[in-house]
């Protein structure tokens, strides 16, 4: 306070013209933290903290049929890319149209995804060696099985507690159960 004072009577005793830019300076706001280009352009992630997760539970796959899968006793029609606590339509028709970009929503995620389980169908399909490539350099290992092991394989790492994607295409023919809840019945 004392200095305040003091830096006030200093101001007012220095000539008129130097006084009204020093007083400018004094009435002006100024901020704690000025930003610059390196603290927020630079970073090539955007990062979200959710305060709530609307479902704390991991995801788990009920059931699967030709036509889709059930998951946390939600249905999904078609193909499906489950990742941690989401479900979303995948667009492709078959293991040929899996490709690069089909993959490119896997490594965009925080927390990084450690490894994609990828359910062919009826039985297990080689996959384009270059879409495997890039998933290795971004450090997410692939997993390529049959639909009805895909799942299981899936159930088991979310009950690990690993951090686990999964992209699967319902198997053709005949509706398959893996329900725990039918299996008891």
């Amino acid at each position: 306070m004392a200095a305040a004072l003091g830096f006030r009577s200093l101001c007012r005793a220095r000539p008129a013209p130097l006084r009204r830019h020093v007083d400018r300076l004094w009435m002006t706001p100024r901020r704690g933290h000025r930003l610059s280009p390196a603290d927020d352009e630079l970073y090539q992630r955007t990062r979200i903290s959710l305060l709530q997760n609307e479902n704390p539970l991991p995801v788990y796959i009920d059931s699967y049929s030709s036509r889709g899968f059930t998951v946390n006793g939600n249905r999904v029609f078609g193909p499906c890319a489950l990742l941690p606590q989401t479900v979303v339509q995948w667009n492709v028709g078959s293991h040929q149209d899996i490709t690069e970009e089909s993959f490119s929503l896997f490594w965009m995620l925080e927390p990084r995804i450690e490894i994609v389980v990828v359910g062919t169908g009826n039985k297990t399909e080689r996959l384009n060696s270059q879409v495997l490539q890039a998933m290795r350099q971004r450090g997410i290992a692939v997993e390529v099985q049959d639909t009805p092991n895909a799942c299981a394989t899936f159930n088991f790492l979310c009950h690990e507690g690993r951090v686990t994607g999964a992209a699967l295409i319902p198997p053709p023919g005949e509706t398959m159960l893996t329900s725990l809840s039918q299996a008891a019945q």
